[in-house]
C-alpha cells in the first residue's frame, strides 16, 4: 500500500483537534544544481471565510532553510516558478484575477524584478537553453478565466465569433518587447523548448481552448514563427517533452476527460514529423507527468493505491522504479523536480493522515526538509480497500472518524470522483466536503471503479459506451468489501458526486435502491441534450466513439432521465449557474423529474459560478446542506 494506514482499532484512543491552518507547498523546483527548492507556499485557512495568500519562498536543499521570501502583490496569486539553466535565477507568474492582469517576476539573490507587465493571462515560462529568453503562454485580454471549470463568458452577442487564444510568446531576459510565436487562430496548451533553443514542441489545437484539448495535435514552433505539425496522436496529450538531442518527442496519451487529471502510456514521435508510437502498452498503471534528463526520461505513475518515481526506456518502454514507499510523492503537476545532472529531486510528500511537507535528496531517498506541520495529527483513519469484480482489481479508499467506537455501527457515504479519467489520490485531510463528511461522524469510501486511472489503459478505456455500467457494479462490490473491513452500517448509505460523479449519482438512484439518500453536484440527466448544451463536447466523441448528432441512441442509452420512473432516492442537486462543463439545464431536468415522480429533492444553482464553488457563502451554505440532507435521510451519526 502507499500510505501509512492507521488501524482502526488504534485510532480510537486519540481524538484529534481540527487545525486552524496547515502549510502547503505547491510546484516545487529544485535547482539545476540541486543546491535549493523553490516553492509557492501559503497557510491555508480552514474556514469559508478567507482564501489564503501564499509567497514565494526558496530554500538551502540540505536543511529547508529559508533563504528568501517574496510576497510582492497583495492581490495576487503566484505560479509556475521555474529556474535558469544555471540556477542564478527564478521567474515566477503573478496574476491579479480580478484585474485579468499578469507580471514575470525575475529573482536573482535578494531581488525581484519584472519582466514584463501583460494585460491578461500569463503561465508556464520556460527559459530558453541558453537562458538569454523567457517563453510563456500568454493570452491577451481574455474574456474568462482560462480553463473549463472557471466560470462561463456571458452568452450573449454573436455565440463563437470571439475565442480567448493562449499563444506561446517570447521576451528577451534583458529587456524587450513580448513577441508572439503561435499562430493567432491556435491554442497552445503546453510547450517545451528544443535543445538548440530555436523552437519548441507544443500540443495545440484551433478554436476555443476549452473545448479542443482532446484533439490536440503535436506542432513545432520556431522562433521565427515557423509552425508545422509533427504527429497527430489517437490519444489526449500531455506533458510534451524533447529529447536532449532535440530528436524525439515524448508525451503521455491515454482516453482522458479532464485536461488536469493526468494518466496514461507513454508514447514517442520523431520531431521531424511522423507516427507516434505507444511505446509502453499494457504496462499496469498509468504514468502521470515526465521529466526528461540528459541521464534518462524520468517519470512518475499511479501504480494501484502506490504512486512511484521511475525512469522510462523511450523505445523500449522498459522501466526501473527509483521511489516508492509508506508516505510517497504525490504523482503530477507540480510535485516532483529532478535536478540537471538527474541525481536528486525534491517534491511534496503527504498522504490522508500525513500533514504535507517538501522532502528532497537523492531520488532514491530524499528526506524531509520542511517542519511547519509536524506538530499536526492525523485527522481521520485511512486504510486502502482491494476487490475484484468482473476480472478487474479495483481499488479505493476508505476514511473515517479519527474515534471509533467499539460494537458501533456508522453511517457511509460513498463519494464518486469526478471524470472519469481520474483516480482519488491519498492528500492529508483537514478540511473540504471530505473531511467535514468524516468530521461530522460518517465513514467515506473512494472507489477508484473501472474508467479510473492506476490500472492500465485497459482498465481506463473499459468505462467507454458503459457509463455507469461497468463502473457502478464496481462500486457496489467495493462497498461490499467495506462492509466487511470496517463497521458500516449498510441501511445508513449515502452517495454523492460532482461532475461525472454527479452524473454518477443521478444514475445510480435510478439503478439502485441500495442508497437512502444521494448529492448530486453538477451532474448530467441526458447525454443528449447535454453534447450541444455544454462547452466541452469534444471531450464525449471518444468514449462514445461517434457524436450525439449521429447517433443519439448511444448517448440516450446511459441518460438518467430515461430512467427516472425507477427513482426513489431523495436526492439534493446543485450546480453553478454559468457551468460551462456541465450546464445549470441537465440539474433542472434531474430536478423536475424527481418532481414528477414524487421523489424527496431539492435544487441549488449558485449565482455565477462555474464548475467549482468557489464563493466562501456559497460554499459554508453547500456544506450545510450536504451535511443537512444526508443527516435527514440517514440520521445522526
Amino acid at each position: 500500500m502507499a500510505v501509512s494506514v492507521l488501524a482502526l482499532a488504534l485510532a480510537a484512543a486519540t481524538a484529534a483537534t481540527q487545525p486552524a491552518a496547515v502549510h502547503q507547498y505547491h510546484q516545487v523546483v529544485i535547482s539545476p544544481k540541486g543546491d535549493l527548492v523553490a516553492a509557492i507556499e501559503s497557510d491555508d485557512i480552514a474556514t469559508s471565510e478567507a482564501e489564503p495568500h501564499g509567497a514565494v519562498v526558496i530554500r538551502k536543499r540540505i536543511d529547508g532553510a529559508i533563504v528568501a521570501r517574496f510576497d510582492p502583490c497583495a492581490a495576487c496569486a503566484y505560479a509556475d516558478p521555474a529556474w535558469s539553466p544555471d540556477g542564478s535565477a527564478l521567474v515566477y507568474v503573478s496574476t491579479d484575477r480580478k484585474a485579468r492582469t499578469a507580471t514575470l517576476q525575475v529573482i536573482r539573490g535578494e531581488q525581484a524584478q519584472a519582466a514584463l507587465s501583460f494585460d491578461g493571462f500569463l503561465g508556464d515560462p520556460h527559459w530558453s537553453p541558453d537562458g538569454a529568453t523567457l517563453a510563456v503562454l500568454a493570452t491577451a485580454r481574455p474574456r474568462k478565466i482560462a480553463g473549463a471549470t472557471q466560470a462561463g463568458a456571458a452568452l450573449v452577442g454573436e455565440i463563437g465569433a470571439k475565442t480567448d487564444e493562449q499563444r506561446i510568446a517570447v521576451i528577451p531576459v534583458a529587456g524587450g518587447p513580448l513577441k508572439f510565436l503561435s499562430p493567432a487562430d491556435t491554442y497552445v496548451y503546453e510547450y517545451d523548448w528544443t535543445p538548440d533553443g530555436k523552437a519548441f514542441v507544443a500540443s495545440e489545437a484551433k478554436g476555443d481552448g476549452d473545448n479542443n484539448w482532446w484533439i490536440a495535435r503535436l506542432a513545432a514552433v520556431g522562433l521565427d514563427g515557423s509552425f508545422r505539425e509533427i504527429a497527430a496522436p489517437p490519444v489526449q496529450i500531455k506533458y510534451p517533452r524533447v529529447s536532449p538531442d532535440g530528436k524525439t518527442v515524448a508525451f503521455i496519451g491515454g482516453l482522458a476527460s479532464d485536461f488536469g487529471p493526468v494518466g496514461g502510456d507513454l508514447w514517442t514521435a520523431p520531431f521531424a514529423g511522423g507516427t507516434a508510437v505507444d511505446r509502453t502498452p499494457g504496462y499496469k498503471g498509468s504514468l502521470s507527468s515526465l521529466i526528461w534528463r540528459r541521464s534518462a526520461l524520468f517519470a512518475t505513475a499511479i501504480v494501484d493505491d502506490d504512486n512511484v518515481v521511475l525512469t522510462v526506456d523511450p523505445t523500449s518502454g522498459a522501466m526501473k522504479t527509483l521511489l516508492s514507499g509508506p508516505v510517497t510523492f504525490q504523482a503530477g503537476e507540480g510535485r516532483v523536480s529532478i535536478s540537471g545532472d538527474g541525481k536528486l529531486m525534491a517534491g511534496v510528500a503527504e498522504d490522508f493522515t500525513t500533514p504535507p511537507h517538501i522532502g528532497a535528496g537523492p531520488i532514491a531517498k530524499p528526506h524531509q526538509i520542511t517542519h511547519e506541520n509536524d506538530a499536526l495529527a492525523p485527522q481521520v483513519t485511512a486504510k486502502s480497500i482491494h476487490w475484484k469484480n468482473e476480472g478487474f482489481d479495483i481499488q479505493g479508499w476508505l476514511t473515517g472518524p479519527a474515534r471509533v467506537e467499539p460494537g458501533k455501527t456508522y453511517p457511509m457515504i460513498v463519494l464518486v470522483h469526478g471524470g472519469p479519467s481520474s483516480a482519488v489520490q491519498p492528500t492529508y485531510m483537514w478540511k473540504g466536503t471530505t473531511n467535514d463528511l468524516v468530521q461530522h461522524g460518517f465513514f467515506v469510501f473512494q472507489p477508484n471503479p473501472r474508467g479510473s486511472f492506476g490500472q492500465g489503459e485497459a482498465f481506463t478505456k473499459a468505462v467507454a459506451r458503459d457509463f455507469g455500467g461497468g463502473d457502478l457494479r464496481d462500486i457496489l462490490a467495493g462497498v461490499d468489501a467495506v462492509e466487511k473491513a470496517a463497521p458500516i452500517d449498510d441501511k445508513r448509505l449515502g452517495v454523492y458526486g460532482h461532475s461525472y460523479g454527479g452524473f454518477m449519482t443521478m444514475w445510480t438512484v435510478t439503478h439502485s435502491q441500495r442508497f437512502k439518500a444521494g448529492v448530486a453536484g453538477a451532474g448530467i440527466a441526458d447525454w443528449v441534450s447535454y453534447y450541444g448544451e455544454n462547452g466541452i463536447n469534444q471531450w464525449m466523441v471518444p468514449f462514445f466513439g461517434t457524436t450525439a448528432y449521429k447517433d443519439p441512441a448511444a448517448y440516450d442509452k446511459f441518460s438518467p432521465i430515461r430512467y427516472i420512473q425507477a427513482a426513489r432516492t431523495p436526492t439534493f442537486i446543485y450546480v453553478g449557474e454559468r457551468d460551462v462543463e456541465c450546464p445549470p439545464d441537465q440539474s433542472l431536468q434531474f430536478h423536475a423529474g424527481l418532481d414528477a415522480m414524487g421523489v424527496p429533492n431539492s435544487l441549488v444553482i449558485y449565482a455565477g459560478e462555474g464548475h467549482g464553488i468557489r464563493d466562501a457563502a456559497h460554499k459554508a451554505d453547500l456544506k450545510a446542506r450536504i451535511l443537512g440532507w444526508f443527516d435527514k435521510y440517514l440520521g445522526q451519526p
